[in-house]
């Protein structure tokens, strides 16, 4: 079997340094420099390759250009989709919550089953896949909220996701969010 070499890019945003990371033809991989699982993707069998002129970088850039100028970017660059079939599923999920909007995990939960035509399932399950989101404000992991209004955790710390729902002109105070003062990913 070929080991294929992850390329690697950088993209700097008013909140840090973003890494983006791809094997050619779509976005595999976008953190926040120092996020805890950029480790992860760094340990890549086929090799590790500075590649910031990729055609997927650059449409990348431009999605992180015209969000960070306050806008919809209204199109999303090519993405592979990883982890298990749950966790691409909750990807997809993720990938239809609007610009400016929220969705609770209970809500994803919900959507999940029915489009396994289950009865129920377990939010908390759906909150491990939310966690473990490789291509963060793409894939907006910063719009999930709790049930009962609480921000919970993110993976770039809670500061950026403040700023990230504030940036999409959500008024949390007016919405009922609450930040919470201890967790995993504050």
């Amino acid at each position: 079997m070929k080991k294929t070499v992850l390329y690697l890019a950088k993209a700097e945003s008013p909140l840090g340094t973003i890494l983006l990371s791809s094997h050619g033809e779509k976005l595999n991989g976008l953190w926040f420099q120092g996020e805890k699982y950029e480790e992860i993707r760094m340990k890549n069998e086929g090799g590790v390759e500075e590649r910031p002129d990729l055609p997927v970088f650059q449409e990348t850039r431009r999605w992180l250009d015209l969000y960070f100028q306050g806008k919809d970017p209204g199109f999303t660059p090519p993405l592979e989709l990883s982890g298990s079939d749950f966790r691409q599923q909750v990807g997809r999920i993720m990938l239809t919550i609007p610009y400016g909007k929220t969705m609770t995990y209970g809500a994803i939960a919900r959507e999940m089953a029915r489009r396994e035509g289950k009865e129920r399932m377990s939010a908390q399950a759906v909150g491990g896949a939310v966690g473990h989101n490789p291509i963060s404000l793409i894939i907006p992991c910063h719009r999930v909220v709790g049930t009962s209004g609480s921000l919970t955790g993110y993976g770039g710390g809670m500061p950026r996701k403040v700023w990230l729902l504030e940036h999409e002109g959500i008024d949390l105070k007016a919405s009922g969010f609450t930040i919470p003062k201890k967790g995993t990913a504050l």
